[in-house]
């Protein structure tokens, strides 16, 4: 895979004022205490902070080979293991959503149905990412402990897409969370 042709189309923009307002109402500081935030809710928002952990995780790692600081045959064995984590759990964890979680969303709030299709173009923007992860992160593994020119190409592309997710999950699960809280709390769905 060509380094230069990677590019991919993570929104920037800030999710639209209508779909944030029940934000105001329910502001993240507070939903922890809110008698509406169930266990199911709270492990909804623990598996975000898994996915974020992971990417953040697997950028690390990418940066400690590039600068020699772990070997290629410690790195090989990490990236498929974290990186299998990562890729698994996302595409489980959003086919869920679209297809049982985000209809539950709409359902309860109409208004929201826009910013939830938002949310879904970015799973599908999630997707690119992550193919483009498992297309070097195989051969970057592949190449672990053979050839340590292609091994250092490969990561320094992969460097760049778990930058990408990175980017991607930061944006997405933040405005993802902040739209379906309030809407699990106002609702009192999930309970």
């Amino acid at each position: 895979m060509d380094p230069t042709s990677l590019s991919f189309d993570i929104r920037k923009d800030d999710m639209p004022e209508e779909m944030r307002i029940l934000l105001s109402e329910y502001p993240r500081e507070m939903w922890e205490t809110h008698p509406g935030f169930k266990e199911m809710t709270k492990n909804w928002l623990g598996a975000h902070q898994i996915f974020r952990r992971l990417a953040d995780l697997l950028r690390q790692d990418a940066e400690a080979v590039l600068d020699r600081v772990i070997e290629p045959e410690e790195y090989a064995p990490r990236l498929y293991r974290f990186g299998n984590a990562l890729v698994g759990s996302l595409h489980g964890h959003h086919a869920w959503e679209d297809h049982e979680y985000f209809p539950e969303l709409s359902a309860a709030d109409p208004r929201f149905v826009r910013g939830l299709e938002i949310l879904e173009k970015d799973h599908e923007t999630l997707d690119q990412v992550l193919s483009a992860f498992i297309d070097v992160g195989e051969k970057a593994v592949e190449v672990a402990g053979d050839d340590d020119i292609k091994l250092r190409d490969a990561v320094g592309t992969l460097h760049g897409i778990t930058e990408a997710i990175e980017a991607l999950l930061d944006r997405h699960l933040g405005d993802e969370e902040e739209i379906a809280v309030p809407i699990i709390l106002h609702y009192r769905l999930r309970g």
